[in-house]
Parts: C-alpha cells; structure tokens; sequence
C-alpha cells in the first residue's frame, strides 16, 4: 500500500473513530441536559443531582484505569461496541427511573460505556495518527466534544417528558455501525503484527528520556493540572443552565440553548489543541490553556447576560484546548501504557468533575448558585503550575535524535 493510501486510510479511522465518540458523548451529555427536568419530575435537590453527576462519574473513574490496562495487555477488537451498548442501556434505564436510586443505577450503567470507549478508543486514535498523535487525539476529541454540545440542544429540541430520553438509544446504533471499519481495522492490526503495535513508541524508547522520578511528578502536575480544569468546567456544564435561569431568569429551553453554545465553542477549542502541540511544543498550549482562561472566568460572575455568553465562549474555547495536548505528553511519558494512561486521564477528568458536581451542589443549596460560580472562577489560576512541567520533545524526537 503506498503512503498516500495508508495515511488516507489512518484518516478514515481517526474519523470513524471521532464519529462514534461524538455520538457517544451526546448521549451521555442528554443526562446531564435533561437534570432540570428529572429535579422538576422526581422533586430532587441540588445535592441530589450533584448526586446522580457523582455516580455517573465515578462509574466512568473506577473503570476506566482498569479497562486501559487490561486494553495494553489484551488488546481486542470488538470492545468499543460492547461499551455503547452499556450507553444505550442506561439512557432507556433513564428514561422509565422512577426515583432516586433508580436514576443512579441507570447513569452508572450509561457511566460503564464510557469508561469502555474512552480508553480503548484513545488507544487505537493513538496508532492510528502514528508520529501526529496531537492531531490525531484533537480529531478524536473533537468529535466527542461536538457530540456533547449537542447533548442540551438536542434535549431541548426532542426531550419534553422524561420517557423522550429512550429515543436517543438509536445514536448507540447508528455508533456501532460507524466503528465496524475501526474494529475491522485493529482487530486485523493485532492479529497481523503486535510487535509492531508495542514498538510503535515503546518502553525501551522511553528509557533514558527522563528520570523515572521526574516522569511520575510530572503525571503529578499533569493530574493536578486536569483537576483544576475538570472543578471549573463541570461547574458550567453541569450547574450553567441552573445560573441562567436562576441569575437572568431564562427559561429551560433557552439556559439549554446557551449551554450548546458554550460546549460547541469547547469542541473548536478542542480541535486545535492537539496540532498546535505538535508543532509548537504541549507545555505551552497546557500552560496557555488553562491560565489563559482565568481572566474570563474571574469576570463571568460580574457579568450581564450579553457578556456572560461571551465570556463563556472565550472560555470554553481556551481551557478546552489543554486536553489533547495534556493527554499526548502523557501517553510519551509511558508509550508502553497508552490505554492505561489515557483511562487514568479521561477517569480523573469524569471522577474529578464527579467530585465537584457533589461539592458544587450541596453549596448551591446553602448558599445559592451564584456563589458556587464567585468560588470556582479562581480555580483556572491553578495553571500557573504548568511552568513546573519539565521542557521535553516528544518520544518521537528523541528517538530520532538518538
């Protein structure tokens, strides 16, 4: 096969791959859409609801790590469709959950999907963009992120009752049609060549590269880094329709129409993250990312109604950018650990927004959701502890310059 052809092919996964985690995410994006309404159904509270986010999220944090490592050391074909599956299952769960503790089972089902499908399809995004593996995780991660931004506006186009979510189970469908040729692909990847598979930037790549002390402080910075990223933006994703209506007064439809306005604003953030690392280096984009996004997110909560949309797009648009670029620099910390590594990322980032989702509600209900958004605008400063990051070219680099 020429190179033209195989990188045309390379394309065709990556965007098999982004379609299927699009329209994964806009399922799992419904749930949180469509909180207003489940309070307003079932007589929740806000600490309930931060409740319901803290299952679900956990669900997603627990696995993902142990499905990226069980990924690494058996690779598979066929386990993204079994992941969208268990999304499909827990939004019909949704959509006839009666109470309570009905709603948490069925989000931790919805939560098990997701925990397969990150990790694994992270893994093959990274073989499939080979040495652009920036490029390939934004083409990936955009995908996921335009599928969540469509999450509220697709609930508040189609979702007038609870029993509406079931009809979204067909996105899982059409899903696992779109990652036929993915597995396909892989599956026939590892069958033909799994030593080249555990080469392509391998453990003994990496050794000599850094320090293995300085490899797990960076994952360290990196994790906290990931942490004060995820508090902020699950404080706007979860809670920013709940800021609308209770600060402007806005109905659910129109809170639910300016939340896809700021998620789709995340996705082009998204898209350009990974590529620009590539070219200009990751620390920089990481430390851009997330430090540049404080001055918005400290004026937000003095902000009318006109500048709060905008802020929120300028926002979305900056911190989004940081997770393309944090994920790469640290699947080439350990290229031997691509799905584990990339579980404990795309974990933290669900377990942490899980956390915050139950602090940031119980606080809305003592002290109203205008303050929980006064408190969490300060957490985009925590960036500045991205100068920490060590100054190194990516594995691919090295192992040319060696």
């Amino acid at each position: 096969m020429s190179k033209g052809k195989n990188s045309a092919f390379m394309l065709g996964i990556l965007a098999a791959l982004s379609l299927a985690h699009g329209l994964n995410d806009a399922m799992q994006s419904i749930i949180s859409a469509i909180y207003p309404l489940l309070k307003v159904n079932l007589s929740l509270s806000y600490g309930e609801i931060g409740l319901i986010a803290l299952v679900y999220q956990i669900s997603s944090s627990i696995m993902q790590p142990i499905f990226g490592y069980i990924f690494d050391k058996r690779p598979a074909g066929w386990f993204l469709p079994a992941g969208l599956l268990c999304t499909m299952s827990g939004l019909i769960l949704i959509a006839y959950a009666q109470g309570l503790y009905a709603l948490m089972a069925a989000v931790f089902v919805s939560g098990i999907g997701s925990s397969i499908m990150h990790p694994e399809a992270s893994r093959i995004t990274s073989l499939a963009a080979s040495e652009r593996r920036g490029l390939g995780q934004s083409i990936f991660q955009v995908g996921g992120s335009c599928g969540f931004s469509l999450g509220p506006l697709l609930a508040a186009i189609f979702v007038r009752e609870q029993s509406g979510v079931a009809k979204f189970a067909i996105l899982a469908f059409l899903a696992i049609i779109a990652l036929i040729p993915a597995c396909r692909w892989y599956s026939s990847k590892i069958r033909r060549d799994r030593l080249e598979m555990s080469d392509m930037g391998g453990l003994d790549a990496a050794k000599g590269c850094l320090p293995a002390k300085t490899i797990w402080i960076t994952m360290f910075i990196l994790i906290l880094l990931m942490f004060s990223k995820n508090f902020y933006s699950v404080s706007l994703s979860n809670y920013y329709t709940f800021y609308l209506m209770s600060k402007f007064g806005l109905s659910v439809q129109s809170a639910q129409m300016l939340l896809f306005v700021f998620l789709f604003s995340s996705a082009l953030g998204t898209l350009l993250g990974g590529p620009i690392g590539d070219r200009y280096g990751r620390r920089l984009v990481i430390w851009w990312s997330i430090l540049g996004s404080a001055p918005f997110a400290l004026l937000m909560p003095y902000a009318n109604l006109t500048f709060t949309v905008i802020l929120s797009i300028f926002i979305g648009f900056i911190i989004s950018s940081a997770f393309p670029a944090m994920l790469v620099y640290a699947q080439e910390l350990l290229p031997m650990k691509v799905g584990f590594v990339s579980g404990i990322f795309f974990g933290f980032a669900f377990g942490a927004a899980g956390i915050a989702s139950a602090v940031l509600g119980k606080l809305a209900d003592f002290y109203g959701i205008d303050f929980v958004y006064g408190i969490c605008a300060f957490f985009p400063l925590a960036g500045i502890v991205a100068y920490f990051l060590p100054r190194v070219r990516s594995i691919q680099a090295m192992k040319k310059s060696n």
